[in-house]
């Protein structure tokens, strides 16, 4: 019994070159990877990879990594225009300013 316990957890240390290509596979990008490449199709209109990426990660993990995406870009881009985040945010939407 102890052996096939020990050979489970044995699994979960085997270098990722011994584990099955499947399990390498799902784990090959993170929810970051995932949301910037899944943004860029989006941005391009590329229909055959955002279903590609959308398969990458949980759909949970997908809209939090664009929406961390989403807020760092907002940040980085209203630090180049010397404007707040806020007006950024409204005027890539198209909303008028308050």
């Amino acid at each position: 019994m102890f052996d096939a316990i020990r050979r489970y957890a044995g699994g979960f240390r085997a270098p990722a070159q011994a584990r099955p290509a499947d399990a390498r596979k799902k784990g090959a990008h993170n929810l970051f990877e995932a949301a910037a490449v899944y943004v860029a199709a989006r941005a391009e209109g590329d229909d055959e990879r955002i279903e590609e990426v959308a398969a990458w990660v949980s759909p949970e993990a997908l809209s939090f990594g664009v929406s961390e995406l989403a807020c760092r870009a907002v940040v980085a881009l209203a630090r180049e225009r010397g404007e707040s985040p806020g007006a950024v945010a409204r005027h890539l939407l198209g909303l008028p300013a308050n």
